[in-house]
């Protein structure tokens, strides 16, 4: 019976349409004759009342009215509502004019019915809706949990009108809390906006708040970290609910909200000024390795707001470079793009490609990366790291240009792994090369780098999407970290200021243990620790460090010119010792695992010794 009725709906409410349309126009006479309608009068009414409803009905028709429930009825529908009875009113004026002769329709009649008409439909829709929400304002109950709504927006309004309209959710919403000043003191659906962001620990206890609703994106990551610290004890819970893009573009039931990736660096991010580098950099030929990766690719599209005459783009990786080619072309902006597919291995090759560039500027950002495999492989670490290095150092010699920078890493102080000690005895081949030469050649040494390719975050990011466990190596373990823009842009001011033979470090605060970054990344995501997504722990792997250092014992921390910026400052090696050293290595690449090892260690002594390989593992 009940699928019946839901059947036939539409047609009852179109007859209770023309019961209303009916009974408004009857009042618009009764109006226009102050309750006492004349002879004339009711011969009209009488004449044209069928009409009038019929009129109404097919208007509502039209306008879907019959189809609207009262429920979910919104200001559109209260428009179209409008404009139904606007139709009406039209087709009763067409109606008087054409029975001009038999029958007179007063236009006071006429205007007052669209009136009534809008009244009457109006308050029969719109009433329903009005009482349950003046209802569910008011009967929130005792044990109605107490929100504080973070983001005074479209999402937070929609957000608020949900928790109304949904009788299964006892909420009672205190107030909402956004940043924006022209949003203080305003009333939303009669909840107050109560302050800013700064204010929330205050308004969380004043106001006895069980539970803070962030609007994705809204507040900065950092503040969501800290208040979820602050909601460790359980004195009042978290969630990161997702924007209107997100519920638009995401399956929101099964994937978690994006993370920003700025809001996981625990620090200011450091923008530098570019103002000296233009200056440096205008109308050269720039040529940077390792092109397609993350960094490489950061420092084209940061070199080519620079403007250079020219940008050649060295990588092996064939569609890297297609797809960084596609990009660079609309960045270009006078700037000629060359793209180039070389090994650095292959000094044959990179002998062809510098004679064809004649490149003023170096950016070497090209090197293997992942510890485990260069522990299994450290002849071919050798090879990409070390002997790369040299090739193309030897090169911006020979060929005249005015700087060489060559990106290190943090790995390669007190280095325990081979890609950190391959990476060492680069740097030291690079300083003793700076004594020599007219050439400016300066490393800049950093930390890890926030979402590059195959590092933790992405990792983490598709374990979460997976629903765990996150994988960490330590509960100890620390990492210092930087954005890829604050990377590239380090980078490029590096090669700038300096004069030949520094190291450069940046700044990077304090180091961040890797468990935190998982747990925060988990909870940014909308997600609970432990209970959505586990933390597992898995074991050092072969060649990692618990801690990472940016300075040797035999480097001395001196400042520059850029509050950002220092540079470990040490004796370097002769040219001819750095030479010997890595001929010696590059001698060792094709031979037994072993014995390149046991090289390696004459020049960096405090590699440890017997280290086995071991199958990698799928952890971060």
């Amino acid at each position: 019976m009940n699928q019946a009725v839901h059947r036939h709906l539409p047609i009852l409410r179109l007859a209770l349409f023309a019961a209303l349309g009916g009974a408004s126009y009857v009042a618009a006479y009764l109006l226009r004759f102050a309750g006492e309608i004349t002879e004339l009068g009711w011969a009209a009414l009488s004449d044209t009342l069928l009409f009038a409803v019929v009129v109404k009905v097919a208007a509502a028709g039209c306008f879907r009215l019959h189809h609207v429930t009262t429920r979910y009825i919104t200001l559109h529908d209260g428009v179209n509502l409008v404009k139904a009875a606007t139709a009406a009113t039209v087709a009763l004026m067409l109606c008087d004019a054409m029975l001009a002769a038999h029958v007179v329709i007063p236009r006071s009649v006429v205007v007052l019915d669209w009136g009534t008409s809008v009244v009457l439909l109006g308050a029969w829709r719109g009433l329903p809706r009005f009482i349950r929400d003046a209802r569910s304002r008011h009967a929130t109950g005792p044990d109605a949990v107490r929100v504080l709504i973070v983001g005074a927006n479209d999402a937070g309004e929609a957000l608020l009108r949900g928790m109304r309209g949904n009788d299964k959710l006892s909420y009672a919403p205190v107030g909402f809390v956004d940043d924006r000043p022209r949003t203080r003191g305003l009333l939303i659906a009669g909840v107050p906006v109560l302050g800013g962001f700064d204010e929330l620990p205050d308004l969380i206890e004043t106001h006895g708040v069980e539970e803070v609703l962030i609007i994705a994106g809204v507040l900065p990551g950092r503040m969501v970290r800290d208040l979820m610290d602050s909601a460790a004890d359980g004195a009042f819970r978290v969630k990161v609910l997702p924007s209107y893009e997100q519920l638009l573009n995401d399956n929101v039931a099964l994937k978690p909200r994006p993370v920003a990736i700025g809001d996981l660096l625990r620090r200011a991010s450091v923008n530098l000024d570019a103002e000296h580098a233009q200056q440096w950099l205008g109308g050269k030929t720039v040529l940077v390795t390792g092109s397609a990766g993350s960094i490489g690719s950061e420092i084209c599209r940061q070199l080519l707001q620079l403007k250079p005459a020219r940008l050649v783009l060295v990588d092996r990786s064939e569609t890297g470079q297609f797809f960084l080619e596609r990009e660079l072309r609309t960045l270009a902006a006078g700037t000629e793009v060359i793209v180039t597919l070389a090994d650095l291995t292959d000094a044959e090759r990179l002998n062809r490609v510098f004679a064809d560039a004649q490149p003023d500027i170096v950016f070497h950002a090209a090197a293997y990366k992942h510890v485990p495999l260069m522990e299994q492989h450290p002849g071919e670490a050798v090879k990409n790291i070390a002997a790369a290095t040299r090739n193309l150092a030897d090169l911006a010699d020979e060929y005249g240009a005015e700087a060489f920078v060559m990106i290190s890493t943090d790995k390669a102080v007190n280095p325990t792994s081979v890609m950190g000690a391959c990476k060492r005895v680069a740097e030291q081949y690079v300083q003793a090369r700076a004594a020599s030469s007219d050439c400016r050649f300066v490393t800049v040494r950093f930390g890890n780098v926030l979402d590059s390719a195959g590092s933790v975050v992405p990792i983490f990011r598709e374990q979460i999407a997976a629903g765990g466990p996150v994988t960490v190596t330590h509960p100890d373990m620390v990492r210092y970290f930087m954005l890829i823009p604050e990377a590239a842009q380090l980078v490029i001011q590096a090669g700038a200021m300096g004069q030949g033979g520094e190291i450069f470090v940046l700044d990077m605060g304090e180091p961040v243990r890797i468990v935190d970054l998982a747990a925060d990344m988990i909870r940014l995501s909308g997600l609970r620790v432990g209970e959505d997504v586990e933390i597992k722990f898995t074991g050092l792997r072969p060649g990692e460090k618990l801690y990472e250092e940016l300075y040797g014992d035999s480097e001395a921390n001196q400042p520059t010119a850029h509050p950002k910026i220092m540079v470990a400052a040490s004796q370097p090696l002769s040219l001819l010792q750095a030479h010997s050293n890595l001929a010696r290595l590059v001698a060792t690449a094709d031979e037994p695992r072993g014995a390149v090892l046991a090289e390696l260690r004459s020049i960096i002594p405090m590699l440890p010794s017997g280290a086995k390989a071991a199958p990698l593992r799928a952890a971060a």
